[in-house]
């Protein structure tokens, strides 16, 4: 795997001899790396160029559940369902590092809401066919108990257990983008693209690559391309206007918000789930790296910020549902850390009132001039959008056909596919089949900060191995330390600093710099006790 700077010396390489790329994506989150994998699979030419830094937006942001969507399911979309379901197993199988089946439990206080949820589990557990991971059941009062000690007991009936599946969503980034690299793709974080590259065709106009700004020279640079994707989540539409100004916007932005409490107001390995609340979606509270994360929120946007901001009553919302389930309230003093994750929801027609008529699938559009472009959807199912898409821009750009290898594809970190999903009950390893090699360097064992596991050779090995660039690289997505602890994280900054000052040969203000731009934005994600 190439560091930043080498990554970058190849595709400036790459573009001085005017190579013509298979595929460029825009975009280097979930859809786009995922992209860039399948293509790489098929033996094609990749590259994938990132604004910012891998899964900086959305793709960091979920929460962290790799599921086939059970209100789904209560909306009669069984086909979303079923295909999710059946991605669900195969991410659990080509990623088991980062992947492990995790128990729900649905506490119920009337008998017919254990019946009709137990029968709606059922049917979850039919569509998930031989990718199932565990099959749904009956839960006693004292089961329940057991599983959800905190739980509230008043009238409380008994319960309901089904399975679903967790994860670590920038983890998973990263093993796609050194998965790509293993290909003998190319992947640039902090690349942005200014503008795109047309040619005549016979049928007019035709995109036929991107513009960026040479790094050093300070100049457009263009990339060439046999077709470009443009996966960039809550800003397609963005990519879509460089293609033509006045097109319409295919998206309704819809945001998330997720707040982080210690284990003690659940200390179970199980997760909970409420399956209304008053505006109508589910509430999770999972166990996460021993944390506890409650969400989630739905709430309409008209702009797309990088680091969009929890709303007050989003916070209340959150903190009174879960009082009215968990024995021990959670307060706005427990928050440890709130993140917000922004949903890229496609228009379905001309409804623009509220989410509720919003699709959840994602779309693929070509314009006339070729751009392909790709949003909506989850990250469960980012390996079938991903196919879907290379199938596309195959035909659209003429390309040799060559069949997806990624159902199967071990990502990078993983070691083997476990012979049942549901005997797979090992702890997620962020660091995966890399783990040995980064304890056995020096700073293996040295801790950075004692409530974090982030040590000094992890740091060295994200900056080396992992394109990390930033201290908030570091701390948000390459560890998790940003979404577990916000304070921790800032506490551990100034030392992750100085430690990629060296291995990135900053200067003093550089570092500076980062530290301060990370001690920003980490402020945004504690919660002042109000």
């Amino acid at each position: 795997m190439p560091s930043r700077a080498e990554a970058l010396e190849r595709l400036l390489h790459d573009a001085a001899g005017a190579r013509q790329w298979d595929v460029i994506v825009i975009g280097g989150g979930a859809t786009g790396l995922g992209a860039g994998v399948d293509a790489a699979s098929r033996g094609m030419s990749v590259l994938v160029l990132e604004a910012k830094d891998f899964a900086k937006g959305t793709s960091s942001r979920s929460t962290k559940l790799v599921h086939g969507g059970v209100r789904y399911l209560a909306q009669g979309n069984v086909s979303l369902v079923r295909e999710a379901l059946a991605e669900r197993g195969r991410l659990a199988r080509n990623a088991s590092h980062l992947v492990r089946p995790l128990s729900f439990v649905i506490p119920t206080y009337r008998w017919f809401d254990k019946v009709f949820y137990w029968l709606g589990m059922v049917v979850y557990d039919f569509l998930a066919g031989r990718l199932g991971i565990g099959r749904s059941r009956w839960l006693s009062v004292a089961n329940t108990l057991s599983f959800l000690p905190t739980v509230v007991r008043g009238n409380l009936r008994g319960g309901v257990q089904y399975y679903d599946a967790q994860f670590d969503d920038a983890r998973l980034a990263v093993s796609l983008l050194r998965t790509l690299c293993n290909l003998g793709g190319n992947a640039v974080n902090y690349m942005p693209v200014t503008g795109l590259h047309k040619e005549q065709g016979k049928d007019g106009e035709r995109v036929a690559g991107v513009v960026i700004q040479h790094p050093a020279q300070q100049t457009d640079l263009t990339l060439l391309a046999k077709t470009v994707i443009n996966a960039t989540g809550v800003w397609v539409d963005d990519i879509r206007r460089m293609d033509y100004p006045a097109t319409k916007p295919m998206l309704a932005p819809s945001q998330g918000v997720h707040l982080v409490v210690d284990r003690s107001f659940l200390p179970s390995d199980h997760a909970l789930l409420v399956p209304k609340t008053e505006d109508g979606r589910v509430l999770f509270v999972v166990p996460w790296y021993g944390k506890t994360v409650l969400g989630t929120t739905d709430t309409p946007r008209e702009d797309a910020p990088y680091e969009p901001r929890a709303l007050e009553d989003e916070v209340e919302f959150i903190l009174s549902t879960a009082a009215t389930i968990l024995e021990k309230k959670p307060t706005r003093a427990d928050v440890l850390s709130v993140f917000v994750g922004m949903r890229p929801l496609v228009k379905e027609g001309e409804d623009e009132g509220g989410t509720s008529g919003i699709s959840r699938e994602h779309a693929i559009r070509v314009s006339r001039s070729g751009l392909i472009t790709i949003t909506g959807g989850k990250w469960t199912t980012y390996r079938a959008m991903a196919e879907e898409v290379i199938d596309k821009a195959i035909k659209v750009a003429r390309l040799a056909k060559r069949k997806s290898q990624t159902e199967t594809l071990l990502l990078h970190g993983a070691t083997a596919q476990p012979a049942r999903l549901i005997e797979q009950v090992a702890p997620m390893d962020p660091l995966g089949s890399d783990r040995a090699s980064v304890e056995a360097a020096p700073g293996g064992r040295d801790r950075i900060n004692p409530r974090l596991d982030l040590t000094v050779a992890m740091v060295r090995f994200f900056a080396q191995q992992e394109m990390a660039a930033s201290v908030e690289d570091v701390l948000a997505r390459r560890h998790r330390a940003l979404f577990l602890d916000a304070r921790a994280a800032m506490e551990a900054a100034p030392r992750v600093a100085d430690l990629l000052a060296v291995e990135l040969g900053w200067d003093e203000d550089a570092r500076q710099r980062s530290l301060d731009s990370f001690l920003e934005t980490a402020r945004t994600y504690c919660l002042s006790a109000g």
